[in-house]
């Protein structure tokens, strides 16, 4: 296989290695000929080139990896100059404004991506295939997607270590700016809040706490790049910042109120909430075959990976299987757990679709 990356940063540095460590053949491009270089350098890349056509030419697979206010100009460039068989992806962690700049053109060939893996430290020289490794990585396709393209590109991120889940865009930047782009908001007020309550209180700075420490490990980070975030999904964010602006008042009535078993409780409650936030991604249970029988219409695929996705059931592998003559056909998808599966099977055959769970040792 032949993948291009275009942008070799700390991410599309990381795709470039967990690719060369499967044997294909990366190519890539950067803006910056200093980067390109080094990604040469570290093994990143199989060759570079000094356009995007050169880095996409016969690639299967084009990964956009620049920061998300060049990923609509770069995902256009892409896709006009890439092989008419070739699925272009991003890695940008909002989805409404880029996929509504998207040119028709091309349109069914372009798959977001948004790859939940990241460190502290940025640049091609941090890059390693092992970030990728169990990451969450949603996948939004839109209503023409190609089917067969989409099949691809989530076994190619499952080949590359991470774990592929279909989204829709809406709901991506949603959940984006509760779990990703609000903790930054709320790192960034809490230490200015500290940084100006404690300067009043002595001229030296008192030592902070571990607590102090780990809440704030985010605040600051990559200006430029949170300036962008911020602005390709400032309503849905503002609204999360008011939401949560009600929720402290809420808090600081219930301290003033002096109930500790009230406070006690309130601090259960979240150690709770807590445990099951984290827990909800984790896989249960031997994966189950489900079989659908679908009729060859644009968008199918989608369709059905959306609606499991919205009913929180997981897409671990996929096949398709066409009928000879095009018209129907069927797709298996794999499902961690008996309940899961059974579930995945309700909602598919919600949507009108013939739907069976193969028993272990079938085909």
């Amino acid at each position: 296989m032949k993948i291009a990356v275009l942008g070799v940063g700390l991410i599309g540095g990381s795709i470039g290695l967990a690719a060369r460590r499967l044997d294909a053949e990366v190519s890539g491009f950067d803006p910056d000929r200093g980067n390109l270089a080094r990604a040469i350098e570290l093994g990143v890349l199989d060759a570079g080139a000094d356009s995007v056509a050169g880095a996409v030419a016969e690639a299967e697979v084009v990964f956009c990896a620049a920061p998300v206010r060049d990923l609509p100009e770069l995902v256009a460039a892409a896709l006009a100059a890439s092989d008419e068989r070739a699925i272009v992806t991003d890695v940008g962690s909002t989805k409404r404004s880029l996929i509504e700049s998207l040119p028709s053109a091309g349109a069914e060939r372009f798959i977001g991506g948004h790859p939940l893996a990241g460190a502290e430290t940025s640049g091609v020289e941090n890059a390693r295939a092992e970030l990728l490794e169990g990451a969450r990585w949603y996948l939004t396709p839109s209503e023409s997607a190609s089917g067969l393209l989409y099949d691809r590109l989530q076994r190619t991120i499952a080949e590359l270590g991470a774990r592929p889940q279909a989204i829709d865009a809406e709901t991506h930047d949603r959940v984006m700016a509760t779990v990703s782009h609000l903790p930054h908001v709320l790192a960034n007020v809490l230490v200015q809040q500290a940084a100006g309550a404690l300067s009043e209180e002595s001229e030296r700075l008192p030592e902070v706490g571990t607590s102090f420490r780990d809440t704030t490990r985010v605040a600051g980070a990559n200006p430029s790049i949170w300036a962008d975030i911020f602005a390709t999904n400032a309503e849905t964010v503002a609204g999360e910042i008011d939401a949560v602006g009600e929720r402290l008042r809420e808090a600081a009535r219930l301290i003033r109120a002096g109930d500790l078993e009230a406070v006690a409780s309130w601090h259960r409650d979240a150690a709770d909430d807590r445990r099951r936030l984290l827990e909800a991604d984790l896989i249960g249970g031997d994966l189950r075959e489900l079989r659908i029988g679908v009729q060859n219409r644009p968008g199918t695929v989608a369709e059905i990976a959306l609606a499991l996705g919205r009913a929180q059931v997981n897409i671990e592998d996929m096949a398709l299987y066409p009928a000879p003559d095009m018209r129907t056909g069927a797709i298996s998808v794999w499902i961690a757990g008996e309940q899961e599966s059974e579930r995945a099977a309700e909602v598919v055959r919600e949507l009108g679709h013939t739907a069976a769970l193969v028993a272990p040792g079938e085909r």
